[in-house]
C-alpha cells in the first residue's frame, strides 16, 4: 500500500511533469506510479484500495460528518482521521493468501502533511503489538563527492523526529549512491538505536530489480521472518534471478525511439519503459530508450535526422495538443520506412488521424480533443463521456475486454481469441472511418464487447501496431505484455538486419502470460 499525503483525490489530474506516470489498477484506480512498481516486483495486481491520500481520508471524514455519524462530536485530526487512516490500512490488506502488508508513507519525515499518517501508524503499533508490527525506516546518506565522504546527518536528524513523535524504527534502509563501508553503516546503526543487523544498504545499482536479491544477500529474509514471528522459509531466487539477468545479461541492444510530451522527467514513462526491458530481457536484448520531444520534432521539422539508427518509434499515452504534431511526424516516418511503431492510447488515435491525412488523403483529419471542427473527426469523444462535467475519476477506466480477430497479427501476438487490458482515455477512433482505413491497410483487429475499436494493425508493414488501452500496464520480469514482446522482437530482427515477413510472423512466446 502507497500513502499519499497530499491533498489530490488521487493522481488522476496531476500533471505527470509534477508527479509521474498515472498508474491504472484492473479495478479502474487512478494511483501513484508506486502502485505499478508493486505489482511488477510481486508479479500480481493489486487494488484501488492500495494508494490513499489525504485528500480521500479527509472526504471520507467529512462526508461521515455531514451524514451525523459523529453524533455531535467535535470532529479533529486525533482520533477521528487517524482512525479512518488506520480503517483504510486494514481493510486494503485484507488479501485471501496475503500474510504480510507493506505500507509506504510518502514524503519525508517532517512534513506537515504526513503528520496523520505517522501519528496513525504510532496508534496502530501500540494496537498490533511489535509482534505484528515492523517499522522501517528510508533515509538518503549523500556522498560528498568533493572529499569522498558520507554525511549520515540527514539520516540521524530524520529518525530523531520519528523518535520525537513516538516511533522507534526496527529497521533501517541507507539509500545511498555506492555502498558506505562499514564504518558508516555502523554509526547510522548506533544513532539510530538499532543493532547493526537491522541496518541495511539500499545502494544504487544497475537495474532496481537486483535490490531485492541484494538485501537478501544482507540477511534482510531472515530478519522480517524473527521480528515478524513468521516460519523461516527459503527463498526460491530461481525465476527472479533469471528474469534479471535477461534484463541485464545481453550484449546486444536495440534503440527504440520514445516520442512523447513528458520525455523531461522519465517517471512520466515509466511503466512503457519498464515493459521495453521486459520485453528485451525475454527476447535476449537490451532495449536502449532514447527520449525524443515530439514538439522539438515540430519545430525542427527534422524527423530523419531524429529518428536515424533506430530500430523502433514507441508513441505513449498522453492528452491535448501539444506535440501531437511531432508525434505524427514521428509516425509517419515509421510507417513509411518499414520500422517498427508500437502506439498506445493516445498513441493509438493520433496513428488512426495520420494514415488518413497521410494515406487516405483527408486534409484536415485529426481528434475532435485537439481540433472541434475537424471536417474529418477520425477521433472523436466517446459516446459515453458526452455530457460529462467532473473531470476526475470519469474517463474510461480499467480493465475491460478485448475480442481479438481470428488470424490477425493481434490474434498471432496474444494467441488467445480476447484478453483483457487496462484502459484510460474519454477519446476512441470514430467507428464511420472504420471500412476506409481497413480498406487502405490499416485494420481494426481488436474491439471492445460492445464494438469499438481496440487496436490497428498495418497491412504490409514488418510491425505496425497500435492499442487504445495500455497494455505496459501488465507487464513483468519474465513475463512481458505480448504487445511489447512483439515490438521489441521486429525491432531486434530489423537492427539484425532480418526484418519480419509482413501478415505472418508469428511474435508470440510460448509462455503463459500472468493474468491477462
Amino acid at each position: 500500500m502507497k500513502i499519499d499525503p497530499y491533498l489530490n483525490y488521487d493522481s488522476g489530474l496531476m500533471n505527470p511533469y509534477v508527479h509521474g506516470e498515472v498508474f491504472v489498477t484492473e479495478d479502474g484506480g487512478e494511483t501513484d506510479l508506486d502502485i505499478g512498481r508493486y505489482e511488477r516486483f510481486l508479479g500480481t495486481m493489486l487494488s484501488k484500495k492500495n494508494n490513499i491520500t489525504t485528500g480521500q481520508v479527509y472526504l471520507e471524514v467529512i462526508q461521515r460528518e455531514r451524514r451525523g455519524d459523529f453524533l455531535g462530536k467535535c470532529v479533529q485530526i486525533i482520533p477521528h482521521v487517524t482512525e479512518e487512516i488506520g480503517r483504510r490500512i486494514r481493510e486494503a490488506v485484507k488479501i485471501p493468501g496475503a500474510e504480510v502488508g507493506i505500507v509506504e508513507i510518502g514524503g519525508t519525515v517532517g512534513d506537515i502533511e504526513g503528520m496523520p499518517f505517522l501519528e496513525a501508524v504510532r496508534q496502530m503499533r501500540l494496537e498490533e503489538g511489535e509482534g505484528n508490527t515492523l517499522i522501517a525506516h528510508v533515509a538518503l546518506v549523500p556522498l560528498l563527492e568533493t572529499v569522498d565522504e558520507y554525511k549520515t546527518k540527514p539520516l540521524q536528524h530524520s529518525v530523531q523526529e520519528l523518535r520525537r513523535i513516538g516511533l522507534q524504527p526496527d529497521l533501517i534502509f541507507v539509500r545511498s549512491k555506492g555502498a558506505p563501508p562499514e564504518e558508516v553503516m555502523a554509526k547510522v546503526a548506533l544513532f539510530s538505536s538499532v543493532d547493526r543487523r537491522y541496518a541495511f544498504a539500499a545502494t544504487d545499482l544497475r537495474s532496481v530489480y537486483e535490490l531485492p536479491r541484494y538485501l537478501e544477500d544482507q540477511g534482510l529474509g531472515k530478519v522480517l521472518c524473527s521480528k515478524l514471528r513468521m516460519e523461516r522459509r527459503e527463498p526460491d531466487w530461481g525465476d527472479w534471478d533469471k528474469s534479471v539477468e535477461g534484463i541485464l545479461g545481453p550484449k546486444d541492444s536495440v534503440r527504440i525511439a520514445l516520442v512523447g510530451k513528458y520525455v523531461t522527467m522519465r517517471d512520466s514513462y515509466i511503466s512503457v519503459i519498464d515493459a521495453l526491458r521486459h520485453a528485451g530481457g525475454k527476447v535476449g536484448v537490451r532495449a536502449k530508450v532514447e527520449m525524443i520531444e515530439a514538439e522539438e520534432l515540430e519545430k525542427s521539422n527534422d524527423v530523419t535526422t531524429a529518428l536515424a539508427g533506430t530500430h523502433g518509434i514507441l508513441a505513449p499515452g498522453g492528452f491535448g495538443k501539444r506535440g501531437a504534431e511531432g508525434k505524427m511526424m514521428a509516425m509517419k516516418y515509421a510507417r513509411e520506412r518499414g520500422i517498427p511503431f508500437l502506439g498506445l492510447c493516445y498513441g493509438f488515435q493520433l496513428a488512426a488521424v495520420e494514415f488518413a491525412r497521410n494515406a487516405l488523403g483527408l486534409e484536415g483529419a485529426n481528434s475532435t480533443e485537439v481540433d472541434p471542427e475537424s471536417p474529418h473527426p477520425v477521433v472523436h469523444i466517446s459516446e459515453d463521456q458526452l455530457g460529462v462535467s467532473q473531470m476526475g475519476g470519469t474517463q474510461r477506466l480499467g480493465a475491460s475486454k478485448v475480442k481479438l480477430k481470428p488470424g490477425s497479427m493481434a490474434h498471432r501476438i496474444y494467441r488467445r481469441e480476447e484478453v483483457f487490458e487496462r484502459h484510460r482515455h474519454r477519446y476512441e477512433v470514430n467507428a464511420d472511418y472504420a471500412d476506409r482505413l481497413e480498406k487502405s491497410g490499416l485494420e481494426p483487429v481488436g474491439f471492445s464487447e460492445d464494438g469499438r475499436i481496440e487496436i490497428l494493425a498495418l497491412s504490409g508493414h514488418p510491425f505496425y501496431f497500435a492499442t487504445q488501452f495500455h497494455p505496459e500496464f501488465k507487464s513483468w520480469p519474465g513475463a512481458p505484455n505480448p504487445c511489447f514482446y512483439a515490438f521489441v522482437s521486429a525491432a531486434y530482427r530489423m537492427m539484425k538486419g532480418d526484418p519480419v515477413r509482413p501478415d505472418a510472423a508469428d511474435f508470440s512466446y510460448p509462455s503463459q502470460v500472468l493474468a491477462l
